[in-house]
């Protein structure tokens, strides 16, 4: 399998070249859990992926609890289907909160603080309220718990990834809290041997090909058990090799070696760069240090041609427009610059504002 295989068929399993879902909540479910960082950014790599969505339609899918953002795979934040998010947890959150103990205790968290924190939030958000961050913190500090330096922030993930609260709609541009029990109260739990495979089978259908060692690196989970999982759904997959790597994937990938020669406007953290370990297939080892620079914990977003990285872009917004700045590796040909002119209109409407390329 050669490297063009790789991208063609991500870019097709991923719905970027070949959307076949028409809501925010079919995608997420697809690919299992969708990196959420960066919100705004989130919501736009929900959107690429939908045909003629708008940023509006996404934050409405947030709002009407089909989707939910929290903290379920590898301590970071993602956005999930809202009936996923409860077996999510139970699989995935004792290992990162036993990983976090060490960190905990530095700030002296510990379970009876914990314990007292969650009955205080259980009392404060009942009833449906959602609160904004600066609120969740004014209300630890009236009843004298510190939410200085990173106590706060390490407070809200320890009761998201225990499955107290998790985030509601936003409250004018401030992410809200509230508590999952009732923002999503059909959420279902699975045995473990049940969530375990169906983990593995939404990532490799929805991201593949791909490998185990991306699928730990993406979960999470602990080599012995992304095996075991692997091993409960070999069945349902097809595998490939090449010269170094087993590639697994669904039967149907095979069809998706004609997909579209378009260019993309990814967002920055997006699961076609975030969802493997191995990102060699599509980005240069020359310009890795464009996209995600050492020691900073943030990823660029890429400019995406035939399934390859060939810049960086950002965004400003305006009153009367956004203005999206590009910044190809190389000089890009008058057909190139024609594809991702037509790309920076499709992430206008999107936002629903006219666009000035530049760069």
């Amino acid at each position: 399998m050669t490297p063009r295989d790789i991208l063609y068929r991500r870019l097709a399993n991923q719905q970027i070249a070949r959307p076949k879902y028409r809501t925010p909540r079919e995608m997420v479910a697809w690919l299992g859990a969708m990196q959420a960082q960066d919100y705004l950014g989130a919501l736009w790599a929900i959107g690429l992926r939908l045909p003629n969505a708008a940023e509006a339609d996404v934050e409405q899918a947030i709002a009407s609890r089909t989707i939910v953002r929290t903290w379920p795979l590898r301590g970071t934040l993602h956005f999930v289907a809202a009936v996923d998010i409860r077996w999510m947890l139970e699989l995935l959150a004792p290992r990162v909160i036993a990983s976090g103990r060490r960190r905990q205790q530095q700030l002296e968290l510990d379970d009876r603080t914990i314990a007292r924190i969650r009955t205080l939030f259980v009392r404060a958000l009942q009833g449906g309220k959602q609160l904004t961050r600066d609120e969740m913190y004014a209300l630890l500090e009236s009843a004298r718990i510190s939410s200085a330096g990173q106590r706060g922030y390490h407070i809200l993930w320890r009761l998201a990834h225990e499955g107290t609260i998790c985030c509601g709609a936003r409250k004018g541009k401030q992410p809200t809290f509230t508590l999952i029990d009732e923002w999503v109260p059909n959420a279902k739990s699975l045995k473990r041997d049940e969530a375990l495979a169906e983990l593995t089978r939404r990532y490799f259908t929805g991201h593949g090909p791909a490998t185990l060692r991306d699928f730990v690196w993406w979960s999470g989970l602990k080599v012995s058990d992304a095996m075991a999982g692997l091993d409960m759904v070999t069945s349902t997959l097809i595998k490939e090799t090449d010269s170094k790597n087993t590639y697994w994937m669904s039967p149907m990938t095979l069809a998706s070696l004609d997909v579209p020669a378009k260019a993309y406007l990814l967002p920055g953290f997006d699961e076609y760069m975030l969802g493997y370990k191995d990102r060699t297939a599509a980005l240069d080892r020359r310009h890795a240090e464009k996209i995600a620079p050492e020691n900073n914990g943030r990823f660029m977003s890429t400019m995406i041609f035939n399934g390859r990285v060939v810049g960086t872009w950002k965004r400003v917004l305006n009153q009367r427009a956004v203005v999206l700045t590009m910044e190809p590796f190389t000089a890009l040909k008058k057909a190139e610059r024609q594809a991702f002119a037509a790309a920076a209109e499709r992430y206008g409407e999107f936002i629903g504002r006219p666009v000035i390329v530049s760069g």
